[in-house]
């Protein structure tokens, strides 16, 4: 790492760019997850635009460049947590639009706590438990490429190919975005497997490795391979729904999907909601230490500020309880205001704080295993929403009409906050192998938080407005789905009308026991690898194409790994990394370059209000690309897998034949 003791960071120009690129992410990424779901990191494009553009101004250091990123992923992050509730209290008729003051207040303040949760466990998940963190290593990568021009040609020829590969499939619509094969085995059995064409996913496997990789597939194998054969064969009667539409001549696939989302997905957050316990126990004696050592190194006579270095420097631990207990006043007083009694406002406070810090704890965790992106954000979402449900119920009663409303309440605060929890803690993985100051990422990251959130709001009644929301009516015959929005407001009303599948619930957490005993053998008898229960329990939650594609990219890191190995016999593990970092940095071009076309396209799509909008079968319409359904994008993912390993291996590959050649 660099000498970076010296350089600016939170400098004017530095923010400025910082909040624009917030409200900019917030704004795309909304549409982005109404409609698809998901949204797209921004960390690693926001530092492309600002080494651009702050080069434009004068000239920048890698600290200011990151200081940017890190306001435009809280921009990002923050607009996941909104978009994934709030629509829920429209589709619930609890909300007719989108209040200004209500969504400002329940996510800017949700945003920030995100932030003040995670000061603490910053030693514990960066330092101590040495996570990956696999966007916030990429993203460093991209800075200091930024800053040194080494390996700028892998990255930005890989950048090159995932804005190709994206713009083909999502823009020109050229091929599926995932493989999928479903079949009947018997009369009504569902076979299924599946890989989604995606390089930023393919990126992410290799950064995390071949054992979070693998353990992510394990859960997609335990979910389809197991557990929908099982429903399948012996339980499809007991949905009515599904009964139905197996009954009716459903495609193997389609009845897959809709087994997974109505059941098998409910195992997934029966495990999360273990491991999430889990998690909080394993990390109990870490957390404690970062906010004992945290008070002490703030506390003048106990420990000289000036004694600790720049790159160790937290938020003051005593600001930080201040700042949250400031911060829950305002929520007390909303929940008082949708329910008008204490009796029900405080328990809410109380779970929102809980689950706020728990869950907090569990997104940045997960953050470091698989990364943000694809960190189970609704997962755990879900988790509060039921718990806070089950509490609701007994203290209001089934039948009250607010209940699942005030659920989602807490669960938006506490979806933001998880969200900004896994961004914050990856962004100052980032700071750490650059060398930033964490307090200033810290405050950095509140700011981008907040900045997204003020245009929540209009960006969501705009959307309501032009296409609809999960509804469909005469005037929006297609709406945005808004899935995530969808499934919060389907577990609220679930528990209050009593057919949420409880067994599916149950039979996951059963399943998260069993992985965290296999895990502790694991540690007891010292075997090379372990199986963090979180990890398993995102690969359930997950659609298997995800899964999939991330367990090819932890394959490639495996054989390169390998083929560098044996180039050189009797290296250590830290100079096979050294060798591997060029694939790395093409790992982490891919990931930008599918980001960056991403939000580009969302731009006019949005201005359209066309999904199609570049779509080659708008303007040549009797091209009909989707008769060879994904197998193109098969061809172009297998070339990347190729190009990745190569690249990976190119270093051994050149010091095997120096040394033959001597």
């Amino acid at each position: 790492m660099q000498n970076t003791a010296n350089l600016p960071q939170l400098s004017v120009k530095a923010v400025l760019l910082g909040v624009i690129l917030a409200i900019i992410m917030a704004g795309a990424n909304a549409y982005l997850a109404l409609f698809a779901g998901q949204t797209v990191s921004a960390s690693i494009p926001a530092s492309v635009i600002s080494m651009a553009v702050l080069r434009l101004l004068g000239g920048s250091n890698i600290l200011e460049n990151n200081v940017v990123q890190n306001a435009a992923s809280a921009g990002e992050s923050v607009a996941a947590g909104a978009v994934f509730t709030f629509p829920a209290l429209v589709l619930l008729g609890f909300w007719q639009s989108f209040d200004y003051g209500w969504v400002l207040a329940l996510a800017g303040v949700g945003g920030v706590l995100g932030v003040l949760f995670t000061i603490p466990l910053r030693r514990s998940l960066i330092l101590e438990e040495k996570l990956v963190f696999p966007e916030g290593t990429a993203t460093a990568e991209v800075l200091k490429v930024g800053a040194s021009g080494q390996g700028i040609r892998a990255l930005g020829f890989a950048a090159l190919a995932g804005a190709i590969v994206k713009f083909s499939e999502t823009g020109l619509h050229l091929w599926d975005e995932a493989v999928a094969w479903g079949r009947y085995v018997g009369t009504q059995t569902v076979a299924y497997v599946g890989c989604n064409i995606s390089p930023a996913l393919l990126a992410v496997g290799y950064i995390v490795g071949i054992n979070i990789a693998a353990l992510v597939f394990t859960g997609g194998v335990i979910a389809w391979f197991m557990a929908m054969p099982i429903f399948t064969t012996w339980f499809m009667d007991s949905n009515p729904q599904i009964a139905a539409m197996a009954a009716s001549g459903a495609s193997a696939v389609d009845l897959g999907g809709a087994i997974w989302s109505k059941e098998i997905r409910y195992l997934g957050v029966g495990a999360m909601l273990v491991g999430a316990i889990w998690a909080l126990i394993s990390m109990r004696r870490s957390i404690l230490s970062g906010i004992r050592s945290g008070l002490m190194q703030y506390r003048g006579a106990t420990l000289a500020t000036a004694n600790v270095p720049e790159t160790d420097k937290d938020m003051p631990m005593k600001w930080v309880g201040s700042a949250i207990l400031v911060l829950v006043v305002p929520i007390f007083f909303l929940y008082q205001y949708i329910t008008g009694s204490l009796r029900i406002s405080v328990p809410m406070t109380i779970i929102m704080v809980v689950t706020g810090f728990l869950f907090s704890s569990v997104a940045g965790y997960m953050a470091g295993l698989v990364g943000s992106s694809n960190n189970p954000l609704s997962g755990v979402t879900i988790a509060t929403v039921l718990f806070t449900s089950l509490v609701l119920v007994g203290l209001m009663g089934s039948g009250n009409a607010a209940g699942p409303a005030a659920a989602i309440m807490v669960g938006a605060v506490v979806c933001c906050a998880a969200a900004i929890a896994g961004d914050n803690l990856q962004d100052l993985k980032a700071g750490q192998l650059v060398g930033a100051t964490p307090w200033k990422l810290q405050l950095m990251q509140s700011i981008g938080a907040v900045s997204g959130v003020l245009v929540m709001a209009p960006v969501l009644n705009l959307l309501n407005t032009a296409y609809g929301i999960g509804v469909v009516t005469p005037e929006h015959p297609n709406p945005l789905t808004a899935p995530q929005a969808t499934l919060m407001a389907a577990v609220a009303q679930g528990v209050f009308h009593g057919d949420l599948p409880w067994v599916m619930v149950s039979c996951g957490a059963v399943i998260g026991v069993i992985i965290i005993v296999v895990d502790q053998i694991a540690l007891a008898r010292k075997w090379p690898w372990r199986a963090p229960v979180l990890a398993v329990a995102v690969g359930i939650y997950l659609p298997l194409e995800l899964s999939t594609a991330i367990f090819i990219g932890g394959l490639v890191a495996w054989f390169a790994g390998r083929f560098t190995r044996r180039s050189e016999p009797g290296i250590g593990i830290k100079v096979v990394e050294d060798r591997l970092r060029t694939g790395m940095l093409f790992a982490a071009g891919l990931i930008t370059g599918e980001a960056l076309l991403g939000i580009l396209l969302a731009i006019p799509i949005v201005l359209s209000g066309r999904v199609d909008v570049v779509a080659v079968q708008r303007f040549w319409p009797g091209v009909d690309p989707g008769v060879l359904g994904a197998w193109p994008g098969v061809v172009v993912m297998a070339g990347l897998v190729y190009a990745l390993y190569r690249v990976a291996t190119n270093a051994a590959r050149g010091r095997a034949a120096q040394t033959a050649s001597s």
